[in-house]
């Protein structure tokens, strides 16, 4: 089909969807190293038992796997684009595919698709539990407890030494039910049927990312992830302090309890305001409030407290009060925490410990609105859930490129959408030969050198060199 558009001065203006081997995707190069540098697909690729036979299959589990968490890095979060992806030569090298022009494979009828079909990929989210006699078609199987510790593998190799101290961010968020799904439940404050994921960060890196149904309490779970990390954490790093930290919904004895009872784990969490704890502070609420009225600014105090409530705690713990007032209203907040006062000052609880806890919640709305976190819009959760690991895994290599490749630059704390937008979405010829494979990118990509700058810093094992 042949566009004809608006004429440019004397010359027409013609389209069509007709050039042969292009990408739009070049940038795929720079997953590519990543993802290589972390040797990730093979490790995915052993959570997964593998029933097919070898001798009728032409995409290993590591290449499904990587075809679909580099399609949701770039931007494609259905199956159904994969109908056209499985096309797309530059993909195909990213996964390390030896036919990257798809001339091999066994049946006629694939010949030309290089890369796997959406019917494909939808069998390998579809893994059972256990073999199923009647779907023999489903002949791969995932083992959620593999791709749980996964995760926390790939942070802690990340790391050339133990550091002393880590912050582990525990938070959960709303993710939309789409129809009749399994598990659907109406949760009040979100006010809509959703699941309620459990995330864990630590800085950028995920390590949980569980798929919950909303008929619990947001931290149901918490003390058992806590518990697996940690333990997961000291076999490796036996010495590092590890520090919880939550909003106030996570703010429970059982879980303080088994932090203030473990060596080397501290917590620090939100407390929820209510008449008791503000009474404490009312002091604190006046002299500011008559500073607030005198500067026509906000003003602020804090205060520490040893607090126990009446019932749900077995135990009185360290409480640090803001008591602000703005220009319009009182704003008192609260945290809890088991960090000592001779070794956390107040103001350094507060002021720099807890309220950078807000980055987690970007991390969480990067992964949702950027890679696609919430597209879990299959009828059985353990589908979904294996979607929010793809998620994940798409998180996992696009946070390598901005630790290594990006680092010190302007886009090293850039989301997942800008560079897809600046990095990865760039047009170009793909050239396939018995001896090579050339990507012609265009000579008027305006960020050439900080690309090149990336790769060189994601794959030095390959040092760049110029070729005619």
């Amino acid at each position: 089909m042949q566009l004809e558009l608006e004429g440019c001065g004397r010359r027409a203006v013609l389209a069509a969807f007709d050039a042969p081997s292009t990408t739009s995707d070049a940038g795929v190069l720079l997953l590519r190293a990543a993802a290589n540098r972390l040797a990730i697909w093979d490790q995915v690729a052993e959570c997964f038992d593998d029933h097919r036979d070898p001798e009728r299959i032409d995409h290993t589990v590591a290449e499904l796997v990587a075809q679909r968490v580099l399609g949701i890095g770039f931007g494609y979060e259905d199956l159904t684009d994969h109908a056209f992806l499985r096309d797309d030569r530059a993909l195909a090298v990213a996964i390390n595919k030896v036919d990257p022009s798809g001339q091999d494979r066994r049946r006629s009828c694939d010949l030309g698709h290089a890369l796997a079909s959406p019917a494909t990929l939808n069998r390998l989210e579809n893994t059972p539990a256990a073999l199923d006699a009647k779907r023999p078609d489903l002949k791969l199987v995932h083992h959620p407890e593999r791709f749980e510790a996964l995760f926390v593998d790939l942070f802690l190799d990340a790391h050339e030494a133990p550091p002393e101290q880590i912050i582990l961010d525990f938070d959960a968020t709303d993710d939309p039910i789409h129809g009749r799904q399994e598990g659907a439940f109406f949760h009040g404050y979100y006010d809509r049927y959703c699941y309620l994921p459990l995330y864990v960060f630590c800085g950028d890196f995920p390590l949980v990312a569980k798929l919950r149904t909303a008929d619990r309490d947001g931290a149901s779970g918490a003390l058992e992830e806590a518990q697996r990390l940690v333990g997961h954490i000291r076999r490796r790093w036996p010495d590092t302090r590890i520090l919880l930290r939550a909003d106030s919904g996570f703010a429970r004895d059982a879980l303080m309890a088994w932090c203030e009872d473990t060596p080397g784990v501290d917590f620090l969490f939100g407390l929820a305001r209510n008449s008791r704890l503000k009474a404490m502070v009312k002091v604190d609420l006046d002299a500011a409030r008559e500073e607030s009225k005198a500067t026509g600014k906000p003003a602020r105090r804090l205060r520490e407290l040893v607090y126990e409530t009446l019932k749900s705690w077995t135990r009185p713990r360290r409480v640090v009060a803001k008591a602000e007032v703005l220009v319009d209203r009182d704003n008192p907040r609260f945290v809890v925490t088991s960090l000592p006062l001779d070794e956390v000052p107040t103001e350094r609880v507060y002021c720099e410990l807890y309220c950078a806890r807000g980055d987690m919640e970007n991390r969480i709305k990067e992964q949702q609105l950027g890679l696609f976190a919430d597209r879990t819009s299959a009828h059985r959760i353990r589908t979904n859930q294996l979607r929010l690991w793809f998620s994940t895994l798409a998180c996992v290599v696009i946070n390598e490129v901005r630790r290594i490749g990006l680092a010190g630059t302007d886009y090293a704390r850039a989301t997942a959408l800008t560079v897809r937008a600046r990095l990865l979405k760039i047009g170009a010829l793909v050239r396939v030969s018995c001896r090579r494979v050339k990507l012609s990118i265009s000579q008027a990509f305006p960020l050439q050198s900080l690309f090149v700058t990336a790769l060189a810093r994601l794959a030095p094992e390959y040092p760049l060199r110029a070729t005619r």
